[in-house]
């Protein structure tokens, strides 16, 4: 059984949304550990139910600045900020970009449920970059299909540790959640309840210690380009969950007027590109997002010291 409706079935009181929100808060445990909602239970599992705690139904409308590429009837595109979690999840029940979409637009589908008006994909709270938001349903359900038919192109553009042996390559190995880390995933050929994922890789610089390559991700997988990278020994500069380093000052690139001065404090990967069949129309449209200040200076600066 879901573990939703486990917990609905003992439990009616409540609402089954208001108990969705509550395994998405982690109030909900599954052998003492974090779920999703449409975790499959087994017998002998045990489910404790921590305390509940009030979780809005929608996402507050907040005034928060949004870079936006496009807009029609039927969907935007925005550049979302490093920093910004896509909707509402445990310890993050404000300044989300649906609290943003909220605000700024009259109309947001509603297919994602409650709590995820508009959003058909997400980006890692820390990679900044390109994404798409739906405007009506019927726009959600045909972007949503395309992202299944694997017809979406993505390209990302990161900064890696150390330098890739080859100028391309692809990586096929499944992905699954981490045996002890909730908040991690694991790849490996015999990883355990994995799932397919592929992604291809281009180094476009080389600098003494560290690259700048394009990702192009076929499936999309929880961080699927951060774990991939990292399991071939090129985690992705300041990734906290998948390298080594957290946070880089102008010192550690080679200058700066203040050699402390902090350059980046994020993971240095950026959603670069979408290309999408418009929802309406069907033709074929791309869409760009500029490269963030904080990935362009720490570039400078690497290109400066290898000069």
């Amino acid at each position: 059984m879901r573990l939703d409706l486990f917990v609905a079935g003992h439990d009616t009181q409540f609402s089954r949304t208001f108990i969705r929100n509550q395994i998405v808060a982690g109030r909900v445990l599954v052998d003492d550990h974090g779920a999703k909602v449409a975790y499959r239970l087994h017998e002998g599992q045990v489910v404790t139910a921590l305390p509940f705690e009030h979780v809005a139904d929608s996402p507050e409308p907040e005034d928060i600045p949004l870079d936006i590429l496009y807009e029609d009837e039927d969907f935007a595109v925005v550049n979302k900020a490093a920093g910004m979690v896509v909707h509402p999840a445990k310890g993050h029940w404000s300044g989300t970009l649906t609290s943003a979409l909220t605000f700024h637009f009259q109309s947001l589908s509603s297919v994602g449920g409650a709590t995820r008006p508009g959003i058909v994909h997400r980006l890692d709270r820390d990679t900044s970059g390109v994404i798409l938001v739906a405007k009506n349903n019927g726009a959600h359900q045909n972007l949503a299909a395309q992202f299944e038919a694997r017809t979406v192109e993505k390209e990302y553009w990161a900064i890696v540790q150390k330098i890739p042996d080859r100028d391309r390559d692809q990586i096929n190995l499944p992905i699954g959640p981490h045996p002890h880390h909730r908040e991690k995933m694991v790849t490996g050929p015999t990883v355990a309840r994995g799932k397919a994922a592929e992604t291809f890789y281009e180094v476009l610089e080389r600098f003494s210690n560290t690259a700048v390559v394009r990702v192009v991700p076929k499936t999309g997988r929880t961080h699927q380009i951060r774990v991939h990278l990292a399991h071939l020994g090129h985690p992705v500069l300041c990734d906290r969950l998948y390298g080594s380093t957290a946070q880089l000052v102008a010192g550690d690139l080679g200058g700066g007027a203040s050699r402390e001065e902090v350059v980046l404090d994020r993971q240095a990967l950026h959603a670069c590109k979408i290309s999408v069949a418009h929802p309406s129309s069907g033709e074929r449209i791309s869409f760009e997002a500029p490269l963030a200040s904080d990935l362009q200076t720490t570039l400078e600066y690497l290109q400066k010291r290898e000069s």
